[in-house]
C-alpha cells in the first residue's frame, strides 16, 4: 500500500511539474507532392496568400480551358477530375436572363421561361443523370454531373446567343431566318449531346453504357 501510495505520488508530482510549461510545437503540416505550388517546389501552395488577381486570373484560366474541351471533346477527363460550378453558373445564368419571359402591359406575357425555371431545369436534370447512372453501378458524384451538363450548355448558349442576333437584325417572321435558328439550334443541341455523353461515357458499366446515356439524349 504504501508503495502503491509513493509511486501514485510522484506521478501525481510529475504531472504537477508540468503544467506550468508551454508545449513547444514544431514541425510542417505541409504535404509533399500536391499540385498548387506556384514555383513547384513539390509543397502545397497556400491560394489565401496569393493576390486576388492572380486568383482570378487561374480561375478564368481554368474554365476557359473546361470550355474548350467541350468545343473540343478529347481529353475526357478534365471536367470529372477537376470540376467546379463556375461555367454551370455562367451559362445558366446568361441563359436566364435572355430566355426569360417579359409581361405586356395587359398581363399577358411572350411565353419565355423564368429566370429560376432554367437553374431548376439545369440542377433537377443533373440529379436524374446522377441517380440514373449510380442505380446502373456507375461512379459520379452529384456536383461531377453539374459540371459536366453545365458546361456542355455552352454550344446551346451559343445557338441562343445567334438566334438572338438573328431576330435583332432581322423580322421573326422571315422563313429564311426561321431556317437558320432551327439550324442553329439543332447544332448546338447536337454538340451539347455529343460532348456531355464523351465526358460521362465512361462512368458507367460498358454493358450499361446506353442505359445511363438516354437521359441526356
Amino acid at each position: 500500500m504504501a508503495d502503491g501510495s509513493m509511486s501514485g505520488g510522484d506521478r501525481l508530482t510529475l504531472y504537477d511539474s508540468n503544467q506550468g510549461e508551454e508545449p513547444v510545437l514544431a514541425g510542417s503540416i505541409s504535404v509533399p507532392g500536391t499540385i498548387g505550388d506556384p514555383n513547384n517546389s513539390g509543397l502545397e501552395f497556400n491560394t489565401l496568400d496569393e493576390p486576388i488577381s492572380q486568383t482570378i486570373k487561374r480561375d478564368l484560366s481554368a474554365v476557359g480551358s473546361k470550355f474548350f474541351h467541350v468545343l473540343y471533346p478529347v481529353e475526357k477527363k478534365s471536367l470529372l477530375r477537376e470540376w467546379d460550378l463556375w461555367g454551370p453558373l455562367i451559362l445558366c445564368t446568361f441563359m436566364a436572363i435572355v430566355l426569360q419571359g417579359h409581361e405586356s402591359t395587359d398581363g399577358s406575357g411572350d411565353g419565355g421561361p423564368q429566370f429560376a425555371e432554367v437553374f431548376v431545369i439545369v440542377w433537377v436534370g443533373s440529379l436524374i443523370v446522377t441517380l440514373n447512372t449510380k442505380m446502373l453501378g456507375g461512379n459520379i458524384s452529384f456536383f461531377q454531373s453539374v459540371c459536366v451538363l453545365g458546361y456542355c450548355l455552352l454550344p446551346l448558349a451559343m445557338a441562343l446567343l445567334a438566334c438572338r442576333i438573328l431576330l435583332f437584325f432581322s423580322s421573326p417572321t422571315s422563313i429564311f431566318v426561321l431556317i437558320l435558328r432551327g439550324i442553329s439550334v439543332l447544332l448546338g443541341f447536337g454538340w451539347s449531346t455529343y460532348a456531355s455523353v464523351q465526358f460521362l461515357g465512361d462512368c458507367s458499366p460498358a454493358n450499361k453504357k446506353m442505359m445511363s446515356m438516354y437521359p441526356m439524349l
